[in-house]
């Protein structure tokens, strides 16, 4: 059995492993496409990810028949069949908690940026060509053995570069969310510098993305903020264009990687959304959250990690923080300023913020009910002076003393 050592000294096998490909599940189903005479292959990310010891979440597979042929046979061997794109080719078969997005051998016959007309075929190669990059295009037979068809993907794989099969711009012409797939895919899978041609073709042909949906661009741009290192990633996105062709609000160019710096210093995973309040910065947040097509809940997230009115410097501030936004949030108010800032994190002060989101206000409503004062505005006002004390004191001020200064100032 060859295998391809990449530069870092990776050992890639053409052969896959994993409970993925053993399990009685996708034997069942690989089985009874045979049955009829095709020959079915495990295709794309699951034989990537497979090469790379990476976790496996989706099985996909290609087959040399049409649709309704893989349907037909998957429901004569008892296999419930979801019809999820059968009109370009792809049915899901379901069994027990396990599915596989099973898809005809299919060449584009006419794309116009967002969709594309099919036709079916039975040349793995015409299959493999449509698909957009080399790592993408492996095939795997149904006892692990991987078939590169175009002979370079492998190569590719083993150097980490990601690059698109064929002409860069033909396969962004079939789909221009192909230009922010090449980003999340470096982030993801690169190593080193992004191809030159690839780069190229992203800045002239950026203006296409204005065409996709906003859910379509939030996605891909929310998997590529959850990379353990999309530094570089965002950096070309911002110097071709793409970055403002899909968020124009952002008008500099964040130090991602003094943000992946500072997260290693504190030893916190990568998150997609602290990594976007850092690229969105002090813009208008409901509009990019709009232009992403957020949820309310990410909206809220990330106008948490907007930046504080005030520095974070010392044990107050750090308190302050915390109480005001909680602990994750103000942990990565601070990252975020420490990476914008271009200074060095103080992990003394992450501690301090978890100490200030653990603060409860010591004076409730009902105390001042019970003082005397009526249910009304005034209540909700006097909360807000007290509390501001009570912060502006560093915490330290207690029930009474509080309850005395309102009685004062009253």
């Amino acid at each position: 059995m060859r295998v391809i050592s990449n530069r870092k000294g990776m050992c890639m096998s053409e052969s896959v492993r994993g409970e993925w490909l053993t399990a009685s599940e996708t034997k069942t189903v690989m089985a009874a496409l045979s049955r009829v005479g095709a020959t079915p292959r495990f295709v794309g990310g699951c034989v990537r990810d497979a090469l790379l010891n990476r976790a496996i979440h989706d099985i996909d597979i290609a087959v040399d028949i049409d649709p309704e042929q893989s349907a037909s046979a998957l429901e004569a061997a008892g296999i419930r069949v979801i019809p999820t794109g059968i009109a370009h080719g792809t049915v899901t078969a379901v069994i027990d908690k396990r599915s596989f997005e099973i898809t005809s051998l299919r060449k584009d016959i006419e794309t116009d940026g967002r969709h594309a007309k099919v036709s079916y075929t039975k040349d793995w190669r015409e299959d493999a060509m449509r698909r957009d990059f080399t790592m993408n295009a492996l095939y795997a037979e149904p006892d692990g053995n991987v078939i590169d068809v175009l002979g370079v993907s492998l190569s590719d794989l083993a150097a980490r570069r990601v690059r698109f099969i064929g002409k860069a711009t033909d396969r962004i012409h079939e789909d221009y969310l192909r230009i922010l797939r090449l980003f999340r895919f470096h982030a993801w899978y690169g190593d080193g510098e992004m191809e030159p041609e690839a780069l190229v073709a992203c800045a002239s042909l950026s203006g296409g993305l204005a065409g996709l949906s906003k859910e379509r661009i939030g996605g891909e741009i929310l998997k590529l903020m959850a990379a353990p290192k999309p530094a570089i990633a965002v950096d070309m996105m911002f110097q071709t264009g793409a970055l403002n062709a899909v968020l124009p609000q952002i008008t500099k160019n964040p130090d991602m990687k003094a943000l992946e710096s500072a997260e290693s210093r504190i030893g916190i995973s990568p998150s997609p959304l602290r990594r976007l309040a850092m690229l969105i910065g002090d813009t208008d947040i409901i509009t990019a959250g709009r232009a992403l097509r957020l949820s309310n809940d990410n909206l809220r997230a990330l106008k948490d990690r907007t930046p504080a009115s005030y520095p974070i410097s010392d044990a107050a501030s750090a308190r302050r923080i915390g109480y005001k936004r909680g602990e994750a949030a103000g942990r990565d108010v601070l990252l975020i300023q420490a990476a914008n800032n271009a200074t060095s994190l103080q992990t003394r002060l992450v501690s301090l913020i978890i100490e200030g989101s653990q603060q409860t206000m010591p004076v409730k409503a009902n105390d001042l009910m019970r003082a005397g004062m009526e249910p009304g505005p005034e209540i909700g006002q006097a909360l807000e002076q007290m509390e501001e004390m009570w912060i502006e004191s560093d915490f330290t001020l207690d029930r009474s003393t509080l309850m005395g200064e309102i009685g004062r100032a009253a």
